[in-house]
């Protein structure tokens, strides 16, 4: 019988306080792979994306990850479920998800490389901004505006919202927000980028794109894979407890995106998008 993992593993564990030792045990943030592929109703298969997740909303995972990277719209989607293909072996089964589409595998050059992700780095080789132009239109100005005091509650609403991380102290999450700073949905994972998919998966599966009038909240620090994925989903504001990176601002002020960065307590730096941010 197979056991499925689980998003913590216990462990026995040593721990040394001053001249205290004691052992114990231990909660830890699971890290395993996972295997998204793609299938058609002709019988076609292919491999799309390895990467390190913690197990948990693993078909929101590779829902989100096929719609941000511009593979799969939300209504190409016919079934997602863990595949029983006769190559995966039995231990590897909820660890391979296959997303079958309503049409054709479609044949474009990112399936040629095969994405392989970590739990750190996103996606290697991650398209240009000038490729990026090619999918995704810049976001409208549209009537989202939050004052700086919703901002302000932000962090701690999502910190109070991660049951995972309480647990384990290893896990970055992702928070969807309404305009006045209510919690619409979280996801967790040891992949900042992966809890992103997640939540952008949940979003897609359930007819909610684009997130026109919604805040991202994320736990770390803004990526260009972030702010990338969160423009897919149709987010005009991001904001995030660290730093962004260089790539990641340049990104929201070419897409006319919000981006925050450094919100922590009363305070935070508005890199891109200040209409959108009201005195």
């Amino acid at each position: 019988m197979n056991t499925r993992p689980g998003p913590t593993t216990r462990v026995r564990i040593r721990e040394i306080s001053g001249a205290v030792v004691r052992d114990r045990r231990d909660d830890l943030a699971t890290e395993e792979p996972l295997e998204i592929r793609l299938s058609s109703l002709d019988g076609a298969r292919r491999t799309v994306a390895i990467t390190m997740r913690t197990p948990g909303h693993d078909f929101e995972l590779a829902a989100g990850f096929l719609h941000g990277e511009g593979l799969v719209s939300p209504g190409g989607v016919a079934a997602i479920g863990y595949c029983t293909d006769e190559d995966v072996p039995p231990e590897a089964r909820y660890n391979t998800v296959t997303v079958r589409l309503q049409g054709p595998i479609p044949d474009l050059p990112a399936l040629d490389r095969h994405f392989l992700t970590s739990s750190a780095c996103g996606v290697c080789g991650s398209a240009s901004l000038d490729v990026l132009h090619d999918r995704c239109r810049p976001l409208p100005r549209g009537s989202l505006e939050l004052a700086p005091d919703v901002l302000y509650a932000l962090p701690d609403r999502l910190r109070k919202a991660q049951g995972v991380f309480g647990k384990t102290g290893g896990l970055h999450a992702a928070g969807l927000f309404t305009r006045a700073g209510e919690l619409v949905a979280l996801r967790e994972d040891v992949g900042r980028h992966n809890a992103v998919d997640k939540l952008v998966g949940w979003a897609a599966l359930d007819g909610r794109l684009p997130l026109a009038e919604h805040v991202l909240m994320v736990s770390g620090r803004a990526s260009y894979e972030i702010m990338q994925k969160a423009l897919a989903a149709g987010v005009p504001v991001v904001c995030a407890v660290s730093a962004p990176s260089s790539l990641a601002v340049d990104l929201a002020r070419e897409f006319g995106m919000t981006l925050v960065g450094f919100l922590r307590g009363e305070r935070c730096n508005v890199y891109a998008g200040l209409e959108r941010i009201t005195p």
